[in-house]
């Protein structure tokens, strides 16, 4: 099926994708802007990139090159540097070849080599969830970004063309990707200024969220297409010879309106189609500032303008640095159009946003710093958030980044910009700490509020403070920013430490009485410390604060108090009969210095041991050793399901590590889930040769009814790393979809 957006651009076109047309037209249309040096550069990377993913194909069938060159031709319309042109076409390089990120610094520098593995996902560490994984990932990126705001670009790219290949993925998978889209990618395009991508990946992700919501309104869009044509086209011609007769030069085209802008304001105000009112827009492009005015004013002696729809985005820009006139008029046949008026620089921003800034600051010497005020939104957030946790970091940028604004005054006129939500305290910490520690009060157009009093676009605020004023605890569920938060705990971090260690002290205690526990037994054997490692709380002192000002549920604490509390006491109760069990199988095992399995039981060789059927764990894997009745050890990866499950297993369970001397190799069974087609079990074992892997068993079972096959292996492995990398080769098999361990082992 060929994708198109509504104004006819064709976005995916599949099974025509031809690498050395492709190619040629990149590096055409990259001479456009760059120098002869520095397209070198770009092509050296491509041959790289394409010689690393040689024999990987996409889930579409087509060579994997086609992705990262794909990408790379999106920053290039963005009119990109060509460093992040390099990183872009070699973002996969670090994840999915054999190449390292070493191997990109000794090759292209430590600047493309950053950003290449800003964008490259943490697969070589083990998480808990999915979840845990993905949020890890974000953070790293967000730290990156912080450093380099190109990393994010890049990414934006890659989402951007992962989007317009998304038909080939299945349905559960294309919902998740397009939710994750919706909700970072596109906000964080959005905050970048970068419109062109955030539309596309809006419109792309409502297709996949709301496919029935999204045709319908398709559908209705074309019914009245030609109509709403003839009234901007009518439009245009009036406004095009009332500023040739003012002498203001001015480029006047028609702009089409995306559908989920549209389907989001039909949403938020319950309205159809037809109450839509800036569903016609004309775009106005002049020289200077003076003439945006000059073009508003004319308008509006055309036309009688809508009221409450006029806003000045060029005095009062968006924190993504947009600029614009926006008033909507009432035109011809009494249809409503909105007419957007801006300079050619601020268009210019206004389609590149934040990547605009490498290709201009060659002639800017004062650009560096511009920059960075205006990504200073990104740096506010890492300032005041702990960056160790990747969940809060993710939930902030959703409160303070992606979250819309208001716009509100000091007394002075100067101009605030807050998150929606936001209260006057919010206010009063954003124009300095010390101001918000000591508010008071406020007043709001010159009348008192309360402190919870929501703030509205225009208000003019003024902070009542008061030299013995302090913070609030009950201001933490006051504040809309999560800034306000961050300073408010901070304030009763500093100002009331003591007093805040002994109420915490007091509230752990009362809480380890009410659940029938000795406070000074749960805290016997250092396993305070374990506690703050855990909760990655810095020091004893600082957690007792903290669950004095409530900064950390004293439950939490309690509850890791209390689980290695069980553990002491589960350990002490099993080490005598454990200790009894080594002693027998030492004297029933055959004398010799290794076991011949690779593991060692509590730190000693030539004990009875076996591998456990059900999980087969291999090096690098947590292992955990289960006593059984007459077969030795059972070594089993601590999350096996097979045990655990009852009193009698955690008094059965020992001690066990890797012996990291054996050379031995380990069974792992694989399962591969693909869509059948002929010769794809061959493929596999093809791939398995290649990387000189013996295969102990195989089969494979088709699904008639979807036509999907199972392939179960059993192969031999060093250890996990071989096995993550064996993994990542099988993944590149065309129209393999899933490759995962065998839950029931091998």
């Amino acid at each position: 099926m060929t994708i198109v957006n509504e104004e006819g651009k064709v976005l995916l076109e599949p099974g025509t994708f031809n690498k050395e047309k492709a190619l040629s037209e990149f590096m055409d249309y990259i001479h456009t802007y760059l120098p002869d040096d520095e397209c070198k550069l770009v092509m050296k990377a491509f041959e790289l990139a394409d010689k690393a993913h040689e024999g990987q194909f996409r889930a579409s069938g087509e060579p994997y090159i086609m992705h990262p060159l794909a990408v790379a031709n999106i920053l290039a319309h963005l009119q990109i540097d060509h460093v992040t042109l390099m990183a872009a076409l070699m973002h996969d390089v670090v994840e999915d070849t054999s190449y390292t990120k070493e191997d990109v610094e000794e090759l292209f520098g430590s600047e493309v080599a950053f950003l290449v593995d800003g964008v490259t996902k943490l697969n070589q560490f083990q998480y808990e969830t999915k979840e845990d994984r993905q949020m890890e990932n974000y953070r790293k990126m967000i730290l990156a970004m912080a450093k380099d705001v190109r990393v994010v670009v890049i990414k934006l790219g890659d989402r951007l063309h992962n989007m317009r290949t998304l038909k080939h993925m299945r349905s559960d998978k294309q919902k998740r990707i397009a939710r994750e889209t919706l909700e970072i990618f596109a906000p964080l395009a959005h905050r970048l200024g970068i419109f062109n991508v955030k539309w596309e990946l809006e419109d792309l992700s409502f297709r996949y969220l709301e496919p029935e919501k999204y045709y319908d309104l398709v559908d209705q869009m074309k019914q009245k297409r030609q109509a709403r044509e003839d009234i901007v086209n009518d439009t245009m011609s009036q406004l095009t010879k009332a500023l040739g007769e003012a002498h203001i030069k001015a480029d006047i085209k028609g702009r089409p309106k995306h559908f989920y802008s549209i389907y989001k304001k039909m949403k938020k105000d319950n309205r159809d189609l037809s109450q839509i009112y800036d569903l016609l827009a004309v775009r106005v492009i002049v020289d200077s500032i003076p003439d945006c005015y000059a073009v508003l004013g004319i308008a509006h002696s055309l036309w009688k303008p809508l009221p409450y729809r006029f806003k000045d985005y060029i005095s009062m820009p968006k924190s993504n640095m947009y600029q614009s006139l926006h008033t909507t008029v009432i035109g011809t046949m009494g249809q409503p159009v909105e007419i957007q008026i801006r300079t050619w620089e601020m268009h210019r921003v206004s389609e590149y946003g934040v990547a605009a800034h490498w290709r201009y600051k060659e002639g800017n010497k004062g650009g560096d710093k511009d920059f960075d005020q205006k990504v200073a939104w990104l740096r506010q957030v890492l300032e005041w958030q702990d960056t160790s946790n990747p969940k809060e970091l993710v939930n902030a940028l959703k409160l303070d980044v992606f979250s819309g604004e208001v716009f509100v005054f000091t007394p002075k006129g100067d101009v605030v910009k807050l998150p929606i939500g936001s209260v006057p305290l919010d206010f009063a910490y954003r124009v300095h700490t010390d101001v918000g520690h000591r508010c008071v009060g406020a007043k709001v157009n010159g009348k008192i509020v309360p402190l919870d009093y929501t703030l509205q676009n225009g208000d003019i605020v003024d902070i009542i403070t008061s030299k013995t004023g302090k913070p609030s605890l009950d201001w933490l569920n006051i504040v809309g920013s999560s800034e306000s938060k961050s300073k408010i705990r901070n304030w009763f971090k500093r100002e009331n430490k003591e007093e805040n260690i002994e109420k915490g002290l007091e509230a752990l205690e009362r809480e380890a009485k009410r659940l029938n526990y000795n406070w000074k037994e749960l805290c016997a054997d250092n396993r305070i410390q374990q506690v703050v490692k855990q909760l990655k709380s810095g020091t004893e002192e600082e957690m007792f604060a903290a669950c004095g000002y409530g900064g950390m549920p004293v439950s939490t604490v309690l509850l890791r108090l209390v689980e290695l509390y069980k553990k002491s006491k589960e350990v002490e109760n099993s080490k005598r009969s454990t200790e009894q069990i080594i002693e027998k199988l030492k004297s029933h095992s055959p004398k010799k210095s290794k076991n011949g399995t690779g593991v060692l039981v509590k730190g000693e060789s030539g004990l009875m041991v076996r591998m456990a059927k059900c999980c087969n764990p291999v090096p690098g894997d947590d292992i955990i050793g289960y006593i059984t009745r007459g077969r030795g050890i059972s070594v089993h990866r601590s999350d096996c399901p097979s045990i655990g499950h009852t009193p009698e297993d955690l008094e059965r369970m020992i001690e066990v590590s890797w012996d990291e001397s054996s050379g031995e190799s380990f069974h792992v069974g694989i399962e591969i889930h693909a869509y059948d087609r002929t010769g794809i079990l061959m493929e596999v074992m093809a791939v398995l040769s290649e990387l000189k892997i013996t295969i102990t068993n195989m089969n494979a079972k088709v699904q008639e009814s979807t036509k999907n096959v199972t392939i179960n292996l059993v192969v031999d492995i060093r250890d996990i790393s071989q096995l993550d990398f064996v993994m990542t080769k099988l993944r590149r098999i065309r129209e393999v979809y899933t490759v995962q361990r065998s839950k029931g082992g091998a």
